[in-house]
């Protein structure tokens, strides 16, 4: 029904013109007196013609509209699958919509090699600027203890070299997130064994900054992929730590939910709709000056990619709470 709509609606003029003509008709036999018997032959003739050349045309516009509709709903469009065109005026389009589809595949062939350059550069830079860090992290050993206790900026350095090295690491996954699917492998793992890889790494941070850790074993096993859950973690870990002035930090299971709450500085309530959107930073991101906005996109980037999920609930001057659903939906 939907089909004859939409060919009566293209062909209202020319509805409108038969009838406007069959209407002089009638005028003009009516003043000349022609007999009624042979009008309505001619007009019962006029009739059959007009519904056959109607039937025609819909049956052919059905084919061609279902055709377009078809080729429209495939998942990679192929121009070649286009119908035979009726008119002159349609080829014109169709030529043009070749053209325009050549243009936009050049393009998209332009952009792909750019950005596949561009990916080669930074992964090549990331591999590279891992050796001086891991140099300057040589350098800042050979303090011993009594050393780096009378130096306090060696404790500093230190700290800033761990977050160099988390920005080097959110690099290479940023570059990675696009393939990211090749790249999934899982299995069932450990979550303590999970959550105790991510809190060995953060746990000179936890000293320096004096923040207590809360965390008892949770003795569940989850499926997922080892290592993009454990960059999640360290994420949300290192957020904690960043905004957490005082208090503590606790890890723990809440119903079927892995919990990581702190006791920081929380998050706007107009913000908390937002916090998951690319280059997002909020009201503590302009306050603190240092946020990107790219880490807990990541986090639900990497999350749905996993088929998990990920919530958060803050209060300004309270603290946050990001609850993980590790069952895979």
């Amino acid at each position: 029904m939907s089909i004859l709509k939409l060919y009566l609606k293209e062909h209202v003029s020319q509805i409108c013109m038969y009838l406007g003509f069959m209407g002089i008709f009638v005028v003009i036999f009516y003043l000349y007196h022609v007999r009624s018997d042979a009008v309505q032959y001619a007009f019962f003739l006029s009739f059959l013609c007009i519904l056959f050349y109607g039937l025609t045309g819909f049956l052919r516009f059905g084919r061609h509209y279902r055709k377009l509709v078809q080729v429209r709903a495939e998942e990679e469009i192929d121009l070649s699958g286009l119908p035979p065109v009726l008119s002159a005026l349609e080829e014109e389009y169709q030529l043009l919509l070749k053209q325009l589809w050549e243009e936009k595949a050049e393009a998209e062939s332009d952009s792909m090699i750019a950005r596949q350059d561009m990916q080669d550069y930074y992964g090549m830079w990331v591999h590279q600027i891992k050796t001086p860090l891991s140099a300057m992290n040589l350098l800042l050993q050979s303090y011993d203890v009594k050393e780096e206790a009378e130096l306090s900026f060696v404790k500093e350095m230190r700290l800033e070299l761990f977050k160099v090295e988390q920005y080097v690491e959110m690099v290479l996954v940023y570059l990675r997130m696009e393939n990211m699917s090749a790249d999934l492998s899982f299995e069932q793992s450990v979550l303590d064994d999970l959550i105790r890889q991510v809190i060995r790494k953060y746990s000179r941070q936890f000293i320096i900054q004096k923040i207590k850790l809360n965390y008892e074993t949770i003795n569940s096993r989850v499926l997922t992929d080892e290592k993009w859950m454990v960059f999640v973690l360290e994420q949300l870990l290192s957020n904690a730590l960043k905004y957490t002035r005082s208090g503590y930090i606790s890890i723990y299971m809440e119903k079927k939910e892995l919990v990581i709450q702190d006791t920081g500085i929380g998050i706007e309530a107009e913000d908390l709709p937002r916090v998951f959107e690319k280059g997002f930073t909020g009201y503590n991101g302009r306050t603190d000056k240092k946020s990107t906005g790219i880490g807990l996109y990541l986090c639900k980037s990497i999350m749905d990619k996993l088929r998990h999920q990920i919530r958060i609930e803050s209060e300004v001057g309270v603290g946050t709470k990001v609850y993980l659903n590790l069952t895979r939906l």
